[in-house]
């Protein structure tokens, strides 16, 4: 790898790490302190937390929230089109949910595309997703009612529609580590 990579390399990694600390810092200041760093960073709340309500599509535009999910645990991944760091995610959130996807675990792909599902679904189609469901929020409102200030930004919630802990920022969502922590969570214990 040239000087140049490495050095823009490093550059794109400070400017995340930077990204992550303004964003983690406000959630971490509202009383939401971790009680744990999980794999890739993220973080596992001391207590799961009330999220408020939250109202999206589905593909075919049926109105949906995070109750219509109750009894499952969900990942929540808040992308954009437009994001590359959420581009490059999307094929490990895809292969996540191939591996464990089911009656007790989902990952939601929430996108906040301005411009609507059809952008999700020719992202889908060009990248070859195939296990995961097109979510959008028209309203684009996501991303402030949850106190997200970037994308990407996920969410870990339980089968009660708590949550447990989030990561700010793109991971690796297949790797043993992240597989490792879905699992414990689907069967109640996250940490």
């Amino acid at each position: 790898m040239s000087h140049q990579r490495i050095s823009a390399a490093r550059g794109i990694a400070v400017v995340f790490f930077a990204l992550a600390i303004s964003i983690a810092a406000p959630v971490m200041a509202a009383g939401k302190v971790p009680k744990s760093v999980g794999p890739q960073g993220f973080l596992i709340w001391e207590s799961s937390r009330t999220l408020p309500e939250l109202a999206f599509e589905d593909e075919d535009g049926r109105p949906l929230t995070l109750a219509d999910f109750k009894g499952k645990a969900i990942l929540l991944n808040i992308w954009a089109t437009w994001c590359l760091p959420c581009r490059e995610e999307m094929p490990t959130l895809d292969s996540l949910q191939a591996q464990l996807g089911g009656e007790q675990f989902e990952v939601v792909a929430l996108s906040v595309d301005h411009a609507g599902i059809s952008v999700v679904e020719k992202f889908y189609r060009k990248t070859g997703i195939q296990h995961l469901r097109q979510y959008i929020d028209p309203s684009t409102l996501a991303t402030s009612t949850l106190g997200i200030e970037g994308v990407p930004t996920t969410l870990l919630i339980d089968h009660d529609g708590r949550e447990i802990g989030r990561l700010v920022g793109a991971a690796e969502w297949d790797s043993p580590a992240m597989v490792d922590l879905m699992t414990r969570t689907i069967e109640g214990v996250p940490d």
